[in-house]
């Protein structure tokens, strides 16, 4: 028996003061998630079930928060500038993945839901899905692994490779929004960026996740399910009203500035939450056949990407 399991109040009290640590500057968002696996690998997750309820709450406050930041007209142009993009790489993604997915020999459902996860906005697309799949349990745990794995690299390695490359803010935000799976990691490479990298990568991204409605429509008719219920990302809507209230009321900048700052904080609180949920159990159920559609897949969309944003962009 550890230490820990003797003492459970301790591991409660460093697990607490963790995520306190995160509200400082030295711990940025990449190192956050780092910081939560770490912990969780070291001691556990005494707040597993609630971890799991606050980073979608906090997720979701902190994205509101940071349309405080951000001005409409900027918004609607990039929104324009990506829709193209959006549509696009949906569709090609989708299409690839399925094809990958029988290839190698995947479930179908897994691998539906793990080209879904990677088209559209990760674990958000994959939740929204299952009920309409009427997933097995192992259908969704599989893709969730995968999709997260991969997610928590991209963390790392897109802003690597942004600078790499000399990427502008224009570009690497927009690949961002492309190419990562979950808005918590496209915020959280963006972010590390820059601000302009920060609005364009949360923007396109978070139009990119209201394709999730017509995407569970389409999937409702092919699988033959029409009493599903559509999960619609209704916080996106406040984040547009946080958009219209920081373009037309410009003298409540110092309060705009201040709740930016706090979503920041969140957003580094949300990732170090996620990188506690990436546990042993997770990493063996991800397996290698759907980690390798997961992998290849991600390459795929990663690379077309870049080079179109590289040539068109900015």
């Amino acid at each position: 028996m550890t230490i820990f399991e003797q003492n459970p109040k301790l591991k409660h009290g460093i697990f607490l003061f963790s995520i306190t640590l995160c509200l400082f500057p030295f711990i940025t968002a990449p190192l956050a998630l780092l910081f939560g696996f770490i912990i969780t690998f070291l001691i556990g997750n005494p707040f597993e079930k609630a971890s799991q309820k606050l980073t979608k709450i906090l997720l979701q406050f902190s994205i509101v928060g940071l349309g405080f930041g951000m001005n409409l007209t900027d918004a609607l142009q990039t929104g324009k500038d990506g829709f193209l993009f959006t549509i696009g790489s949906i569709t090609v993604t989708l299409i690839f993945g399925i094809l990958l997915g029988k290839l190698f020999k995947i479930p179908q459902k897994t691998g539906f839901l793990i080209s879904a996860g990677t088209a559209i906005c990760g674990g958000s697309a994959i939740a929204a899905l299952t009920p309409i799949l009427k997933a097995k349990e192992s259908d969704i745990s599989v893709s969730l692994a995968t999709v997260f794995i991969l997610n928590s690299i991209a963390l790392f390695l897109f802003p690597f490779l942004g600078h790499l490359f000399g990427m502008s803010q224009s570009q690497f935000g927009m690949w961002c929004a492309i190419a990562i799976h979950d808005t918590s990691s496209v915020v959280g490479a963006a972010q590390r960026y820059g601000d302009t990298a920060l609005h364009i990568a949360t923007t396109v991204k978070l139009q990119r996740a209201l394709w999730i409605i017509p995407l569970s429509l389409l999937t409702s008719f092919f699988f033959k399910n029409k009493d599903s219920r559509i999960a619609i990302p209704y916080f996106i809507f406040l984040f547009v009203l946080a958009m219209l209230w920081n373009s037309y009321f410009p003298s409540f900048h110092h309060f705009n500035e201040t709740i930016v700052m706090i979503a920041k904080k969140g957003l580094v609180v949300t990732l170090f939450l996620i990188g506690a949920g990436l546990t042993r159990e997770s990493l063996k159920k991800a397996g290698l056949r759907p980690l390798a559609q997961g992998i290849i897949l991600w390459t795929f969309i990663s690379v077309l990407s870049f080079i179109i944003i590289r040539t068109t962009l900015v």
